[in-house]
């Protein structure tokens, strides 16, 4: 017969202790505050532009490769004017390194040219602003909205979506959206925007997809996935 003490719910049948919503939540974001209280993006930029340009680029491809591009980039590229005027095909030679090279391209110059006429060459600060431009969706407004405007939204890419549903942060979220809708509803406003970057960092270099290092993970103790796989 299950018992309840506290948050936690002991069962005799399998001995393992489960932990409620709110304590699972609350182990998560106290131990990332202690171990990695300023993480951010990897990407590098140095203004909302260069942002959003860096987040456009790094769909299906990696920070290190956009990092390796966006140097010659914001060089040719400095500003959303003169990134509007641009041809494709300077602009492909460019990125042509990058996943789907041919979309970013159009998406970029699109979305430059968005930025001239419709917000006088300035990247909003508003989610549903951001959505307008070419090559935006909900995940891209939500890295810019978070990181430069500080906005209380998290973006739920690949990282995320995994990580949060392995630690028992989500529960049959089949969308990011319905992640996103869970992971905010038990964060702190002033955490929002750092679980994003802890989750994808924790995705990216431990809670891997294919091989995830949970022998040295120090998340185990209350994560959902090695408790249903490793215990």
């Amino acid at each position: 017969m299950p018992r309840y003490f506290g948050a936690f719910l002991y069962s005799c049948e399998d001995n393992r202790i489960t932990l409620n919503k709110r304590e699972r939540f609350r182990l998560f974001i106290n131990y990332f505050s202690e171990k990695q209280p300023d993480t951010g993006t990897e990407l590098v930029y140095s203004d909302p532009y260069q942002l959003l340009v860096a987040v456009i680029l790094s769909a299906q491809c990696t920070d290190k490769r956009v990092n390796l591009i966006t140097p010659e980039f914001f060089k040719r590229f400095p500003n959303a004017r003169s990134l509007a005027k641009a041809r494709n095909e300077d602009v492909f030679e460019i990125i042509k390194s990058c996943s789907y090279p041919n979309n970013k391209t159009r998406n970029l110059i699109g979305m430059a040219a968005t930025l001239i006429n419709e917000f006088k060459g300035l990247v909003p600060s508003n989610v549903s602003e951001l959505l307008k431009l070419p090559g935006v969706g909900r995940k891209t407004a939500n890295v810019v909205a978070s990181v430069v405007f500080n906005k209380p939204v998290l973006a739920v890419d690949t990282h995320v979506f995994r990580v949060s549903a392995r630690l028992g942060l989500t529960t049959n979220a089949r969308t990011p959206l319905a992640a996103e809708k869970q992971l905010i509803k038990y964060i702190p406003q002033k955490k929002i925007s750092l679980a994003h970057h802890w989750l994808v960092i924790h995705g990216r270099y431990i809670c891997t997809a294919r091989n995830p290092k949970c022998g040295i993970c120090d998340l185990k103790t209350f994560c959902k996935f090695y408790q249903q796989n490793f215990r």
